[in-house]
C-alpha cells in the first residue's frame, strides 16, 4: 500500500462517526500487531531495486533515442541503426545482433513491412542484443549507449533546433491530454508547430495546411470503399478545403501516399499534371509551388489519413521543402496521432462509462445521481478532473462537450474526489447529509484514469441486491476499459469476440461493457 491508500483504507474502516479515543486505541493496536518479517523486508526492498533499475534504464534508451532522433520525427531508420551496432566491438557481435533483429521483427510484426522502431522498440531491440552476449547484461547495455552516444554528434545550432521542435510537439500532447474529448485543440496546436518551425528553420515560407481521415465510403462506393475527408485546415484555406472529400477516382496524390505509406513531394505543382486544387478560381499561374503529402500512421503503422502541407501562397517560385523539414513534418504527423488517439481512446471509456450507467439504473433505484470525471493533467505537475458525463435520478444522462474543470485549490467540498485519485482506492465521503461513494477507474499502471462519483442521498448504503449490482457494472466497466488501453498500445492486435464488436470503434466500445457482462455470465453458469 503506498501513503494515501492505506489513509483511505484506514479512513473507510473507521467510517464518519468514529470518536478520536477509539482512533487512537486502532492506531495503538496497528503499531502493536503489524509485524514484517525480516523475509518479507528483504523482497520488499528488492522489489523496490528492480522497479527503480527498470525506470533508470528505460530513463537512459529514451535520452539515447532522442540523441539519435535529432529532428524528432519520432521514429528510428531499422538498417540504419543495424548497421551502425554491426561494428560494436569491432563486429564482434554480429550473431546477437541479427539474432536479436529477427526477434524483434517476430515481436513487431510491422517492422519488416515498414523499418521504423518506435522508442519502445529500440529499448526492446538493444535488450535483446545484450541478453545474448555472455557477462553482465546491465554492463553491456551500458557499453552500446556508450556506443551508440558517440556516433551521434549534433552542432549547437542542431541541438537547438532539436529542442525546439521537440518542445513544440510536447504542446501538441497537451493539447489532447486538456480538451476533454475536442480535436480543436490538437488542430490548433498542429498548425501552431508548423507555424512556429517555418518562421524558426525555414525560412519563413508561406504555407498552407490540412489535415484529411480516412472514411469508409457509404454513399458512392463505386468512387472507392474508403475516402478521405478534410476535417482541419489553416485559416485562409476554409472557405476552400474545409470539410471538403476526395475521392480515388480524382486527381490527387493523397492516395498514393496512404498506398505506399510513405510522404510523397511534388516540388513543382505546375509540371505534375495529377493534382488537385480545392480552389478551383485560382489563375493558372498561380498555382505554382511545392506539395508534400505525408501519411497519418497509427501505433500498429496503418495509415488512418494524411498531412498535406504546400506553398502555393508564398511569392518566390523556388520555395521548397528541405529535407529536414520534411522529416519534422513526420514528427508532427507522429504527435498527431498519439494526440488523435489519446482522444479516441477517452471517447471509447467515455462510451464504457455511458453503456455501463443505461445498465445500472434500471437496477438501482436508490442511487441518485452519478457524475463521471476523468483526470486531467493540470499547472505545476498537478492534475485536474474534468466532469464529462452527469446522470440524473432517472438515468438521462448530460454529456458535457466542454468540461467543467475541477482544481484541487478551489474546490474544497470535492475533495474527496481529489483523495479517491490519490489512493486509487474506493472513497466514501458525506456533504450536507448525502453521503457520496467515489470509485476510480484505473489504466494499467493502477493510476486513477477517472472516477464515477455515486450519490445516494441521506441513506448510508445501498440494498442489499442494488450494491452488488453497482459492484458487478463497477468490474466490468474496469474490465471493458482495461481492454480498450491494451488495445492502444502498439503491441496489441485486438481479439475479436463477438461480431459487433468488429463496427466503429465508439460503438464497439460499448459492446465491449456487455461482452464482459456475458462472459461473466457464461463462468457462471
Amino acid at each position: 500500500l503506498t501513503l494515501p491508500q492505506f489513509v483511505q483504507l484506514m479512513d473507510n474502516f473507521v467510517g464518519e462517526d468514529i470518536s478520536l479515543p477509539t482512533v487512537k486505541r486502532l492506531t495503538a493496536f496497528i503499531k502493536g500487531e503489524y509485524k514484517q518479517t525480516k523475509e518479507e523486508k528483504m523482497k520488499q526492498l528488492e522489489k523496490v531495486h528492480r522497479m527503480s533499475h527498470v525506470a533508470q534504464r528505460k530513463q537512459l534508451l529514451e535520452t539515447l533515442f532522442e540523441k539519435w532522433d535529432s529532428n524528432a520525427c519520432g521514429s528510428l531508420d531499422l538498417k540504419e541503426v543495424v548497421a551502425v551496432l554491426s561494428r560494436f566491438k569491432g563486429g564482434m557481435g554480429k550473431v546477437a545482433l541479427m539474432k536479436a533483429k529477427e526477434q524483434l521483427c517476430s515481436q513487431y510484426q510491422q517492422l519488416s513491412r515498414v523499418g521504423k522502431l518506435s522508442p519502445k522498440a529500440f529499448q526492446t531491440f538493444l535488450e535483446l542484443i545484450a541478453s545474448d552476449f555472455t557477462g553482465n547484461e546491465d554492463e553491456t547495455i551500458d557499453n552500446l549507449v556508450r556506443f551508440l552516444t558517440t556516433r551521434v554528434e549534433k552542432s549547437h545550432t542542431e541541438s537547438l533546433q532539436s529542442s525546439a521542435r521537440r518542445k513544440w510537439l510536447q504542446d501538441i500532447q497537451q493539447a489532447a491530454e486538456t480538451s476533454g474529448t475536442s480535436m480543436e485543440p490538437v488542430y490548433k496546436a498542429v498548425f501552431k508547430a508548423l507555424s512556429q518551425d517555418m518562421e524558426a528553420h525555414g525560412d519563413n515560407k508561406r504555407i498552407s495546411a490540412y489535415i484529411a481521415l480516412l472514411e469508409e465510403n457509404q454513399l458512392s462506393p463505386e468512387q472507392g470503399q474508403v475516402l478521405l475527408r478534410y476535417v482541419a485546415c489553416t485559416a485562409d484555406d476554409a472557405p476552400y478545403v474545409l470539410n471538403q472529400v476526395l475521392h480515388r477516382d480524382m486527381k490527387g496524390v493523397s492516395f498514393a501516399a496512404i498506398d505506399q505509406g510513405k510522404p510523397i513531394y511534388v516540388p513543382r505543382v505546375q509540371l505534375h499534371g495529377n493534382i488537385h486544387f480545392w480552389n478551383s478560381n485560382r489563375p493558372e499561374e498561380e498555382r505554382k509551388g511545392s506539395l508534400l503529402v505525408l501519411p497519418l500512421h497509427d501505433a500498429r503503422w496503418r495509415v488512418f489519413g494524411i498531412l498535406g502541407l504546400d506553398t502555393l501562397q508564398d511569392q518566390c517560385e523556388k520555395s521548397i521543402f528541405l529535407t529536414h523539414e520534411i522529416t519534422f513534418y513526420e514528427g508532427v504527423c507522429h504527435a498527431f496521432s498519439k494526440a488523435y488517439h489519446h482522444i479516441c481512446t477517452r471517447e471509447n471509456v467515455l462510451q464504457v462509462a455511458v453503456t455501463a450507467l443505461d445498465w445500472l439504473y434500471p437496477r438501482t433505484p436508490s442511487i441518485h445521481t452519478v457524475t463521471t470525471y476523468l483526470v486531467a493533467p493540470g499547472k505545476d505537475k498537478n492534475y485536474a478532473l474534468c466532469k464529462m458525463i452527469t446522470t440524473d435520478n432517472t438515468g438521462q444522462k448530460e454529456i458535457h462537450s466542454s468540461p467543467v474543470v475541477l482544481l484541487r485549490e478551489e474546490d474544497l467540498l470535492r475533495d474527496y474526489l481529489f483523495e479517491c485519485t490519490d489512493s486509487s482506492e474506493v472513497t466514501l465521503t458525506s456533504i450536507h447529509g448525502e453521503h457520496h461513494i467515489a470509485v476510480p477507474l484505473h489504466d494499467l499502471s493502477r493510476q486513477t484514469l477517472g472516477i464515477f462519483d455515486i450519490s445516494i442521498g441521506q441513506q448510508k448504503k445501498l440494498p442489499p441486491e442494488e450494491q452488488k449490482d453497482l459492484q458487478k457494472m463497477l468490474k466490468m466497466a474496469q474490465a471493458a476499459c482495461s481492454e480498450i488501453l491494451r488495445r492502444s498500445l502498439e503491441e496489441t492486435e485486438p481479439t475479436h469476440v463477438l461480431e459487433a464488436e468488429r463496427e466503429a470503434n465508439v460503438r464497439h466500445a460499448g459492446i465491449l461493457f456487455h461482452r464482459f457482462m456475458l462472459q461473466e455470465l457464461r463462468e457462471c453458469v
